[in-house]
């Protein structure tokens, strides 16, 4: 088990963005798990668990207690007939490449999704008509004292961006099984290398940022909202509304998390004053300035 004091969280999120966490701890094994959340919770010290640090805005200031980060640990693939079984920090983009090779479809909109299995199941991360709940049969995850409790899929309470684990944060994922559907792996891995394609095209991943920060109103698309205010390009400090997609804001360098809040907080109130409709984030903020919102 890896333990850092007062490590800095923007060399963990994928914004490039955030203060230093007290302790920072990546345990390598379920037990080593079990036992970090053991010893927080005996010791009374608040603990936050991450994955990739994508969908992730950390204050400034840092987070006060202890974050475990399971992206980069925690990296088991077991994949038996149509059915994959992986550990919670398998990077989303290695799961869909290896469901894939082995012929498995229903993966096809994970393709250069950033983050890990864990934290896609905690938002049901999803795109191109796809999200990780469609195929999503059982996950293990550890409770508050440390007990590994398996849920089944309609267990987990999963809607759009959002599930049991967003809202319950006692609940830490450690596996998932997911249940595929044979098919051809040629046309499996085009429609990856299309949606791949498609991601780069459309969106700015050539600057850190944390994916999409709305989530989309029912029957329209925060992105229209945000251009149709004329926000693309707006910029706080270094944070910028993307040129590219409206819907990404983007790390121009050293942008800081107060930047950010404030560009969202602008956009959001620009698309409510011409529209009437409220957005509401996609992301999770965390740390000490963010601990009241």
């Amino acid at each position: 088990m890896k333990i850092k004091e007062q490590e800095p969280m923007r060399n963990h999120t994928t914004w490039r963005i955030g203060g230093p966490a007290d302790l920072l701890v990546q345990p390598e094994s379920v037990e080593e798990l079990q036992k970090a959340i053991q010893i927080a919770e005996q010791s009374d010290t608040p603990y936050y668990v991450i994955g990739g640090g994508s969908n992730l805005l950390v204050a400034d200031e840092g987070i006060a207690g202890t974050v475990i980060q399971l992206g980069g640990s925690l990296t088991g693939l077991q994949i038996t007939d149509k059915y994959i079984i992986a550990e919670a920090g398998v990077p989303l983009p290695v799961l869909a490449r290896k469901a894939a090779e082995y012929g498995l479809s229903g993966l096809e909109f994970a393709a250069g999704i950033p983050g890990s299995v864990g934290g896609a199941v905690v938002m049901n991360a999803g795109a191109y008509q796809g999200q990780i709940s469609d195929v999503i049969r059982q996950v293990v995850c550890c409770d508050a004292s440390g007990q590994l409790v398996t849920l089944d899929a309609e267990s987990c309470e999963f809607s759009y961006r959002n599930s049991r684990f967003k809202k319950n944060r006692d609940l830490i994922i450690v596996s998932v099984k997911m249940e595929l559907t044979p098919g051809d792996k040629e046309k499996i891995q085009e429609q990856m290398k299309k949606n791949t394609a498609s991601r780069k095209e459309k969106q700015p991943v050539e600057y850190p940022n944390a994916g999409s920060i709305f989530k989309n109103p029912a029957g329209d698309a925060a992105g229209r909202l945000i251009e149709l205010v004329g926000a693309k390009g707006w910029r706080q400090g270094d944070a910028m509304v993307s040129e590219k997609h409206s819907n990404f804001i983007v790390n121009l360098g050293s942008a800081t998390s107060e930047d950010v809040l404030q560009l969202v907080n602008r956009v959001k109130q620009a698309v409510y004053s011409k529209t009437g409709v409220l957005l509401e984030e996609e992301i999770l903020f965390l740390g000490r300035e963010n601990s009241e919102r």
